[in-house]
Formats: structure tokens, sequence, C-alpha cells
């Protein structure tokens, strides 16, 4: 145990007395994670202890960053077996991060069959025979179809059965533990993807448990609900338990990126702000000029005035005091949330997004190359907060040795 603000803080989780800060806190202390600029030497750990994971949509690796994190507090490495994605400049970006991974450009749906019960395709075969004894499988289905911002597709997009290669790769790698995040809304699909995938589970011996979890609880500082399924061989591993021993302090926006506001934006990519139309830079000086944080409607462009708009956030200057709205492709612009600095005439920058998304300054998004895949990547990404707690969560229940 350690003392915090004087106090000596642990907490009785899955079986044993653990040290509180230790466990809320990635590698003792949130911030000074997130403003670390050296990566871990993850692969020099001096361990034979591994831990196995197949990541399917990977995308930039935020579900894996977390993984390893949560794996390095407990003196394990980690070998990623398969990492998948379709999208090339978000695989590149993983690549660059870690290295050693076995990776694969594609589809998913290319190199797993859709049906659970179909037989094996020589790839699946050639899959079954290579990973044996996988540890975790981990994915984040798309979720555009899903989400209550997509008024088009809502829970009847065709990528919601993307789902089903979930149970799939179960089936194939009968892995120890799987993890499946993803919006709120997954749970409503017309097709009723997500309850048939978790009845697959059940059915190939898993018991199944999901929650949808606040990540502002956990530290993350933006306002972002997960909804988040865990598979297990094990009957009494439940997310609530393990979410309930991780909840931290509120994390305010100020808390995340007051320390970038001064930056002389060397790297370019991450740190140079997005150029505002003639109209939009004008609305965000009516913001400041005004001390403002809500765009007045007579301020807003025609078809957004007289209340003929739906999220009140658009046009919006962020407070330093809270977090921010969930982060999304289009941090860049004002048009598309509360995206407008709290103390700068101008909207966020990509390095400041990816703190909110909690992405150490360690981890690099040069393999984007362009501004509008480095906002899609980020937007897209899983904060690593949420795959940290919950493998470390589950690392404290089954892991006989001590953590640091």
């Amino acid at each position: 145990m350690v003392k915090y603000n004087g106090e000596m803080l642990f907490k009785f989780n899955f079986g044993r007395y653990i040290d509180m800060q230790e466990l809320i806190e990635i590698s003792g202390d949130d911030k000074s994670f997130l403003a670390t600029k050296h990566r871990p030497a993850f692969e020099e750990i001096n361990s034979n202890d591994t831990i196995s994971l197949v990541d399917l949509f990977c995308g930039a690796g935020g579900i894996t960053l977390g993984i390893f994190e949560a794996a390095k507090s407990f003196n394990k490495k980690v070998k990623i077996e398969l990492a998948v994605d379709f999208d090339e400049k978000a695989l590149s970006v993983y690549i660059d991060n870690f290295p050693k991974a076995n990776t694969t450009l594609s589809d998913v749906l290319s190199i797993f069959e859709s049906e659970i019960n179909a037989p094996l395709n020589p790839t699946e075969e050639k899959l079954r025979e290579k990973i044996v004894g996988l540890d975790f499988l981990v994915g984040g289905p798309p979720c555009q179809g899903h989400s209550d911002l997509n008024n088009f597709s809502r829970r009847k997009d065709q990528k919601n059965a993307l789902y089903f290669v979930m149970a799939r790769a179960a089936k194939i790698f009968n892995p120890n533990f799987i993890i499946i995040e993803n919006v709120p809304g997954a749970k409503h699909d017309r097709d009723n993807v997500f309850n048939k995938t978790a009845n697959e589970l059940e059915m190939l011996g898993y018991d199944v448990s999901f929650e949808t979890i606040n990540l502002f609880e956990l530290g993350v500082p933006q306002k972002r609900k997960r909804l988040i399924l865990v598979a297990s061989k094990d009957k009494n591993l439940k997310i609530d338990e393990m979410i309930s021993a991780y909840k931290t302090t509120n994390k305010s926006l100020q808390w995340a990126i007051q320390d970038l506001m001064h930056l002389d934006y060397e790297d370019v990519l991450m740190d140079t702000p997005s150029k505002p139309s003639k109209d939009n830079m004008n609305r965000i000086k009516y913001l400041f000029d005004n001390d403002l944080f809500d765009l007045p409607n007579e301020q807003r462009p025609p078809c957004h005035q007289k209340g003929n708009h739906t999220y009140k956030s658009i046009y919006g200057r962020m407070k330093w005091e809270e977090p921010s709205q969930t982060i999304t492709s289009g941090f860049y612009s004002m048009c598309m949330g509360r995206y407008v600095h709290p103390e700068l005439p101008r909207t966020l920058t990509a390095h400041e997004a990816a703190r909110l998304q909690f992405f150490p300054d360690y981890f690099s998004f040069q393999k984007a190359k362009n501004r509008t895949s480095l906002a899609t990547i980020i937007g897209n990404a899983v904060p690593p907060k949420l795959s940290f707690v919950l493998v470390h969560g589950i690392l404290s229940r089954f892991d006989k040795g001590n953590n640091e």
C-alpha cells in the first residue's frame, strides 16, 4: 500500500487487497502517463510471462495500448498474434507503435466467415493452427451504424453485422477472455446483433457480462459512454465489479490539455490548429468578445437558427473546469460540436484531441500523414484507459504474482 493525500488507500478486489492508487492510475499517475514523451520499452520487460492478443478492428491501437500498459504493471509482455484493420493509414499508425505485431490490412470478412457455424475456410484453419492458447480476443466493430448521431443508418447499417465476427473468431481461437467495445446504441440494433453475439458466446461456454460505462468515471476527461461486453470462462467475472474498483476523481479539460496551450507547433501535424472559414472565425471571435460559451441562434447559419438544430454544443466554446464532449473526427471544426478552445480563439489541435482520448504524448500518429486521416483515426479510437481498467482488473484476479 502507498499513501495518497496522506491516507493509506486499498480495496478488497477480486479476493485480495490491492493498492487503489496503483489500480486507478496508469503507471501510478494518469497525468504523468499522458505527458510521457518516450515510449516504454514494452518489448524489453524482463519476464517470460507473456499475454497473447488478437485485436480485430484494431484501428490505431487504443485497446492494444491499454492492454500493454496493464500488462506492464504486472511485469508481463504482450505478444500481438494478429491485428486486423481495413484502414491503411490507421494500421500504419498501429504498426508504427507496435512494430512487432503480426498485422493484416484487410476487411475482417475476407478472413472470417460471417456465419458462426460455417466450416472453417483455409485462412481460418491456418489461424487456428498458428494461434493456440490465446489469452485475449478484443475488438471494437465499426460503430457508426449504431450511433445516435447517425440519423441516416441508425441501427440498420450492414456494418453492424460485423459484431458476429467476434463470436466467429471466439469459436476459432477459444480465447480465455473476450472484450467487445461499442456505442450504447448497439444494444438496440434492428437485427439484434448484440444479443445474438452474446448468446453465441454463451453457447460456446463463456459467461457473458455487459455494461454501459461512462468513461468519465474512469478518469477519461470527456463525456463518452461505451457499451462493453466481457466474456470469460470464469463465472464470477463481472464488469460492474471491476469498474467500481477503478472509479477515480473526475478529470477536467484543464487537467488534460492546459499544459499544451503554448507549444511552438514544432510538430506541424499534431500541434498546428486548423484554419476556420471566415464566417466561423467571426463566430469564434464573437464568443470571446462577449465571454460566451454557447453561440446565440442569430449568430448561427440560417439552417441552425430559430432552434432548428439538435445539439446545443455545436459552435460552442469549451470550459476548463468541465470535461470535453465526446471527441469525434470533427474536433477540428466548431460546426461539428463544442470544440472551440476555452482560452484561445481556435478549435482543438490533434494533440489536444489525442490527450482527451487518453493517448500519451509518446504515441505516434505521424503515419496518418494528413489532417483528414488524423482526425478520423483519433476520433474513431478507443481511449486506452478503458482497456487498461478491464485487463488490469482481469489480471488482478487471475495473476498469481504481485503487480508493481
